[in-house]
C-alpha cells in the first residue's frame, strides 16, 4: 500500500514539474515579437488592482503577422493567460505552476512594429478577459479594432492573413 502511495506521488510530481517546464516552453517557442505583445498584456492585466496571482502565457490559438515593408509589421496573437499559485509581484517564478481552480484569460493583442520594436501609434490594442465571460459581440469588436488598425496605414487587415504555423 505504502509502496503504491509513493508511485502515485512520484508521478504526480513528475506531472506537475512537466506541467510547469511545459508551460515555460510555450512561451519560449514564440516568435519575439509575439512575446512582446504577451508582455505588453501580462503588463496591462497584472496592473490591476483587482488581480491577485501572477498568470502566465498559457498558449496560442492565433497568430498571424502581416509584412507591411519598410521593417514594418502588423501583429494580431490570440492567446490565453492562466492563472499560478504564486501572489501578484511574485520575484523568482521558477517554482509558480499553474492553478487550475481558475477560469483562463482569454486576450487578443494587435500592434504595429517597427524594427521588431511595438510602435506606440496606432496605440497597441489589449483585449483581456475571463473566458467564460468572452462574448460574440466581444470577438467582433476585437476583430473590428484591429482591422481598422491595419486600415488606417493602409495595410492588408489583420485578421485576414493566414497567419504563421507552428
Amino acid at each position: 500500500m505504502a509502496a503504491s502511495f509513493l508511485l502515485l506521488f512520484i508521478v504526480g510530481a513528475l506531472f506537475v514539474s512537466s506541467n510547469a517546464q511545459e508551460n515555460g516552453d510555450n512561451y519560449k517557442q514564440l516568435p519575439e515579437t509575439f512575446k512582446k505583445g504577451v508582455d505588453l498584456a501580462l503588463e496591462n492585466l497584472h496592473s490591476h488592482a483587482a488581480i491577485q496571482h501572477h498568470f502566465l502565457f498559457f498558449r496560442s490559438l492565433t497568430k498571424s503577422d502581416i509584412e507591411a515593408g519598410f521593417d514594418v509589421k502588423y501583429i494580431f496573437h490570440h492567446f490565453y493567460l492562466k492563472a499560478t499559485n504564486c501572489q501578484k509581484g511574485t520575484a523568482d517564478l521558477t517554482a509558480c505552476q499553474f492553478r487550475n481552480n481558475r477560469p483562463l484569460i482569454d486576450c487578443a493583442v494587435c500592434y504595429k512594429t517597427f524594427r521588431e520594436e511595438i510602435e506606440q501609434d496606432p496605440k497597441p490594442y489589449i483585449h483581456c478577459i475571463h473566458k467564460t465571460s468572452l462574448t460574440q459581440e466581444m470577438k467582433a469588436a476585437r476583430q473590428q479594432h484591429c482591422n481598422n488598425m491595419g486600415y488606417s496605414s493602409g495595410a492588408t487587415t489583420l485578421l485576414a492573413s493566414t497567419g504563421t504555423t507552428d
